[in-house]
């Protein structure tokens, strides 16, 4: 069959919800329905196209496409698209559709739109990543996206205390959950050889007897068992009801919960079928369906009664999938399925029924019949659809349930008392149904509401009436409506294991229809036999208080943030730096020494010969800098950063000795950087006490010796490995490698700039993200950082200049004022075209000769430098916008989109293109592909470098200004 749908497509499925968001961010937080619409066509595109995908994925078909990552590590971004992927992209993006329909009415002109649907559509996007991912390591970072946009949502409101604390919770289950998966994808690809989904599944015999098999079921378990909230982790999915309702509707029933049960229906063929997978997934998801299905009978509100009813079904899956039998995965994919549609939409109508009532307490409504004839229709049939009566969805579904608990499956106990639990917790189904349609639409007319409750606008309403009809048309027609569907997803599971299986909706009298028939008159029953307590109970009865999973939590988190926290604080931290740097120091001694006692008689000829004189009597000088700098550091600081810079200038001398330029220059500049800010930072550290350095105790000269003793070990050993590793043979692989190909394969002819933007461009990639963050976090300290009363006396250069900063104003009124460092200032400010000049220079012809974008970068910053010593703080910033968050954003971005832009061609991650291209009166340029990349790293080390720059100066405004005033804390941002 021919087809228009390509496999491009799939990146097109998880990157458009991306740069959805994205946009969504960008738009203004009350431009309702333009948000809407966005994420209406994100939505909307996502499932059209995962629609034309079926010929595809239809009788066993896969869709794979490759995108290389780390090709020798076996990495690779690889989305993959089967029946069963294809059935949850159609419920990720089907059921998001409708929920953005709804949320469009749901939610307040006065929220923040903008921001609601950017987290909506980013989960949406990594929720397609989980189901399309087909590379193991690649699902697990998905699975931690969705963790992180579900605490984002989760915490929507963040100014209720409920609503922190749910998203806090979700997030501290699923994380912890998330990491321990990662770690068994890991031991799962070294099983199996292979991080690729399907070599995974292909390998399930190896897999099962291979020693790592029960560490690996255990870290997976816990990913998905966290996820899918089952017991005992399920508490905290009641506490994520604090979010708006269509965030529960779409996470809390579609999606989110149900990545763990796709994690272990995705794994079944690889996992199940042992005797560890039998027990510890059939006792977590018996215990759950039981549990859950009773917390939901007590419950109050009405999301709290769905969240619990959401964790029993949730539990029917997993047990069902812990059978190992073939027709009880077939049955836990169909209830997948039928879930999601009744669930969704109950949820729905839960947010109708508070947004036009004010209230979700089930004490507080009765009646709503009369004021929501046709919401309370639709969720009548939805609950009914949940309590599985006959000729609705759920009914089919539960009757497979119910035929497969049974089937004799391992001669243990918990195979047979499963048909007991299974009717048990059926009948639990029933009654909480019924108390959600008695108590909210039937009794008396409501009293002293929050609102006038009427039904809502129609197309609120729409996405509740689909889903019914969903739930209808499956119910009385399954065979026609989601055979082939099914089988579809069923097929690209159990693949050759496919049993046959029939969604006929009469099956004669048999024992499952038994159950169904105990459990329906048991549940209705037990709902009239429990309504006088029901009427005031809080949370149920007090045994089911003592299983409330929330406090064991709560009590956890307490002994671990505050006990345990306490107790390292006490043995490891201080508010002294030395100590730490002293624990820090015997770490590296004792691994220094770990490592040259096991090299033993491998270790070189330790003599020393052929030292030029020169450079030896440089590195006496350098060392004897160092040395004072210590010494210096306690009695006279600036004498000490001077020391220090002398030592920095001979490791300058040195690089430049050893025909390393590229390194010389990048010292140097960070040299006087790092300097100047220092030099900016001092007056704010405490106050020397002289008197204390006068007389010194014995107890603190044995300190000192103690700490001098440390120092010098760790220098000398420090000293004696960087000998040891530069003259021990190294195989002729990885320099020679560098030189030879440096310019045939990068373009350039300055070796160490290719390596950083080319060979090692992720290295680098890496450490500019991780420089950005430092910038940002050193900001957030120091705006928030107060100086004590006796820090040291602002100096008199100070206070000139501060004077200076005052009057700068009066120059264009006439007035006279005192110029302080008239001349130096005035040069400096003409030398910022310079700077700027050689900047360009040096990132220009960075490729070949020395320079490059950090180098560059450095430049810049030492030019803006300047022009706050010159100038003040407030002559800056009332002239020049620098705007140092944007550069760092810029700069990430274009570092970002430099390798994804190789994708594009069908290479790795950043891997560059170049040629040389003649322009006129300037000659040949080299322009490769990494001088993006260079840019990206320009413009990120300027604007960290002059964020923290102005950090440092607004401190000297504050400290300037007087104690009423109110301190300048944008940092030039705006």
């Amino acid at each position: 069959m021919t087809t228009i749908w390509h496999s491009g497509f799939l990146v097109l499925l998880v990157g458009l919800p991306f740069v959805g968001s994205l946009f969504a961010a960008l738009l203004s937080s009350n431009a309702r329905n333009a948000e809407a619409w966005l994420a209406g066509f994100v939505a909307l595109g996502g499932l059209a196209v995962t629609a034309l995908a079926y010929p595809q994925v239809a009788d066993g078909g896969v869709v794979k496409h490759v995108i290389q990552w780390v090709p020798a590590l076996g990495l690779s971004v690889t989305l993959r698209i089967d029946g069963f992927a294809w059935m949850f992209s159609m419920l990720i993006t089907g059921i998001g559709l409708l929920v953005v329909i709804y949320a469009r009415y749901y939610m307040s002109p006065k929220d923040p739109v903008a921001r609601f649907y950017a987290f909506l559509l980013a989960f949406m996007g990594a929720m397609q990543g989980v189901v399309l991912s087909g590379n193991i390591i690649l699902l697990a970072v998905f699975w931690e996206l969705t963790s992180i946009f579900s605490f984002l949502l989760i915490g929507y409101w963040n100014h209720t205390q409920a609503a922190r604390d749910g998203a806090r919770m979700a997030l501290t289950i699923t994380g912890t959950g998330g990491l321990c998966l990662l770690a068994g994808m890991v031991l799962l690809g070294q099983m199996a050889g292979s991080y690729d989904l399907d070599a995974v599944l292909a390998a399930g015999n190896e897999i099962r007897n291979h020693d790592l098999y029960v560490p690996a079921l255990l870290l997976i378990l816990a990913g998905a068992l966290t996820k899918s909230a089952q017991f005992p982790f399920h508490f905290w999915l009641p506490n994520a009801m604090a979010a708006p309702t269509p965030v529960s509707a779409y996470l809390h029933s579609a999606t989110m919960v149900k990545a763990g049960v796709f994690l272990l229906a995705r794994f079944w063929p690889v996992l199940a079928g042992t005797d560890e997978w039998f027990f510890i997934v059939g006792l977590a998801g018996m215990s759950t369906l039981l549990l859950g299905a009773a917390f939901a009978i007590f419950q109050q509100d009405l999301k709290g009664l769905l969240a619990y009813s959401t964790i029993s079904h949730l539990g029917l899956i997993t047990l069902l999938l812990s059978l190992g039998s073939p027709l009880a995965a077939v049955a836990a994919i169909f209830h997948m399925l039928n879930h999601a549609t009744f669930k969704a939409s109950l949820f729905m109508a839960a947010g109708i029924i508070d947004h036009e009532a004010g209230t979700r307490d089930m004490r507080r409504l009765s009646g709503l019949f009369t004021f929501l004839p046709i919401t309370a229709t639709l969720a009548m049939v939805a609950s009914a659809a949940m309590a599985g009566v006959p000729l609705l969805n759920g009914f089919l579904s539960k009757e497979m349930f119910f035929a497969e608990t049974i089937e004799q499956h391992r001669a243990s106990l918990l195979d047979g008392v499963a048909p007991y639990v299974a009717t048990i917790a059926g009948a639990f189904a029933v009654t909480y149904s019924i108390r959600f349609i008695h108590k909210v639409f039937f009794g008396p007319k409501p009293v002293d509401l929050p609102r006038e409750p009427h039904e809502p606008p129609h197309w609120m309403r729409v996405p509740i009436e689909l889903l019914v009809l969903a739930c209808l048309i499956v119910g009385i027609i399954p065979a026609l409506s989601v055979g082939s569907l099914l089988d579809t997803a069923v097929v690209a599971v159990l693949r050759e294991d496919t049993p046959e299986y029939s969604l006929a909706v009469w099956h004669g009298f048999n024992l499952p229809l038994l159950m169904s028939v105990i459990a329906l008159v048991a549940g209705v029953v037990l709902y009239l036999l429990l309504q006088p307590y029901l009427r005031d109970s809080e949370e149920g009865p007090p045994f089911f208080r003592r299983l409330k999973g929330q406090r064991i939590f709560e009590r956890i988190l307490v002994t671990v943030s505050w006990r345990g926290a306490r107790y390292l604080e006490g043995v490891l931290a201080t508010r002294k730096l030395q100590p730490q740097l002293r624990m820090l120091l015997l770490v590296a001694i004792l691994a220094g020494i770990w490592a040259m006692w096991g090299a033993g008689d491998q270790l070189p000829d330790l003599s020393v010969r052929g030292i030029d004189p020169i450079l030896a009597m440089l590195w006496v000088i350098g060392g004897l800098c160092a040395v004072g700098a210590a010494y210096q550091a306690k009695f006279h600081r600036l004498a000490a950063l001077i020391l220090m810079g002398g030592a920095g200038l001979v490791t300058c001398i040195t690089f430049v000795w050893l025909s390393a330029p590229d390194l010389a220059v990048t010292q140097l500049l960070v040299e006087i950087v790092t300097t100047v800010l220092i030099l900016l930072g001092l007056r704010w550290l405490p106050k020397r006490d002289e008197e204390i350095y006068e007389s010194i105790d014995p107890k603190t000269r044995l300190r000192r010796s103690r700490d001098f003793a440390l120092a010098v070990a760790a220098g000398l050993g420090t000293a004696t490995l960087a000998y040891l590793t530069m003259r021990t043979p190294l195989p002729p692989s990885v320099g020679d490698y560098y030189l030879e190909h440096a310019y045939s394969e990068g373009g350039g002819t300055n070796v160490v700039n290719v390596i950083l933007v080319d060979f090692r461009g992720f290295d680098t990639f890496g450490e500019i993200v991780v420089l950005g963050i430092v910038a940002l976090t050193v900001f957030a300290l120091l705006r928030r950082f107060r100086p004590a009363e006796d820090t040291s006396e602002i100096p008199y250069q100070q206070r000139e200049q501060n004077e200076f900063d005052d009057v700068q104003r009066d120059r264009e009124v006439g007035e006279t004022v005192k110029d302080y460092l008239l001349v130096p200032s005035v040069i400096m400010r003409w030398m910022f075209p310079v700077i700027v000049l050689l900047a360009a220079y040096l990132f220009l012809r960075g490729h070949d000769l020395p320079g490059g974008g950090f180098a560059a970068g450095i430049t810049m910053s030492i030019g803006f430098l300047l022009q706050y010593l010159a100038g003040g703080t407030r002559w800056v910033e009332e002239r020049l916008r620098i705007l140092p968050v944007r550069w760092i954003g810029f700069g990430l971005l274009m570092a970002t989109v430099t390798g994804l832009g190789s994708w594009l061609f069908g290479y790795p991650f950043l891997t560059s293109y170049f040629q040389y291209t003649e322009i006129p009166f300037i000659g040949d340029m080299p322009t490769a592909s990494a001088l993006l990349f260079d840019l990206g790293v320009f413009s990120l080390v300027v604007g960290a470098t002059v964020l923290m720059l102005i950090a440092i100066a607004h401190q000297s405004i504050r400290s300037a200004k007087p104690k009423t005033a109110k301190p300048s804390t944008d940092g030039g941002q705006s």
